[in-house]
């Protein structure tokens, strides 16, 4: 395969040893750009940079939520690449289902740890280091779980709705040298989501108007989209990718 000509471009991808966050950085490293991937598993992390190439990428692993290792992952970018153009807010938790009337108050500061106050932290990071001076885009990855009820994964939802309105927050106050957008994806075929279909994909997709659930390439494409030129007048936006599952609301 003939190798993408570098684009001189780099990204930080978080929570990218598999899924949703791999998929983002492969897109990146197949048009050229460089990037740092961050995720919990150092094992599936060294083998995630090998499949993107030990020539365009580097792992540093450590927990989203963890200060230390924000500062750590943003230190070696900048110091393995120069720069950080583009800032992917992947990591992310959901680790209770239930009624929002029962759950846990610590686990909700946890989901809201991992899945908000890291993406801050790493936005605050990436634009001290870089963006500030020479711009960029962040793309932040919510969910259509923040855009309506969502039975029994409520905390995760309202993490969600936060990242949105943190994405419009960032959005305004970054501009005009650096775009923030934010996506909404459906149930994406990833680990991760297992729960939500796994042995019943067929009963799952059949309210998608598409006919068939996300898989990682489809945010891959859109998130390397929103980190291009070609969205040079984008930015605050929440792009819903749900296969249409959106047109049948209200229906019976």
């Amino acid at each position: 395969m003939t190798q993408p000509q570098d684009s001189g471009r780099v990204a930080l991808v978080t929570g990218a040893s598999r899924g949703i966050g791999y998929a983002i950085a492969e897109a990146l490293v197949a048009r050229g750009d460089r990037v740092c991937v961050t995720g919990r598993n150092e094992d599936a992390l060294k083998e995630a940079v090998e499949r993107l190439g030990a020539d365009r990428a580097i792992g540093v692993a450590g927990k989203a939520h963890d200060e230390a290792h924000q500062a750590v992952a943003v230190e070696r970018a900048m110091e393995a690449f120069g720069r950080i153009d583009f800032l992917v807010n992947n990591a992310g938790t959901n680790p209770v289902y239930g009624l929002l009337a029962d759950v846990d108050l610590g686990v909700v500061r946890k989901v809201y740890e991992t899945n908000v106050v890291s993406a801050l932290g790493f936005a605050q990071r990436t634009w001290k280091a870089w963006q500030r001076e020479n711009g960029g885009a962040i793309v932040n990855i919510a969910s259509i779980a923040g855009l309506a009820p969502s039975p029994f994964i409520g905390a995760y939802g309202m993490s969600k709705a936060a990242m949105a309105n943190l994405t419009v927050q960032l959005a305004a106050e970054m501009a005009p040298g650096v775009r923030v957008n934010a996506i909404s994806p459906a149930v994406v075929k990833t680990r991760f989501a297992a729960a939500l279909y796994e042995g019943r994909e067929e009963e799952a997709a059949a309210g998608y108007p598409l006919g068939r659930l996300g898989v990682p390439e489809d945010i891959g494409g859109a998130a390397a989209f929103l980190l291009s030129d070609q969205a040079a007048w984008i930015t605050g936006q929440n792009l819903v990718m749900d296969g249409g599952l959106f047109l049948h609301a209200g229906k019976q």
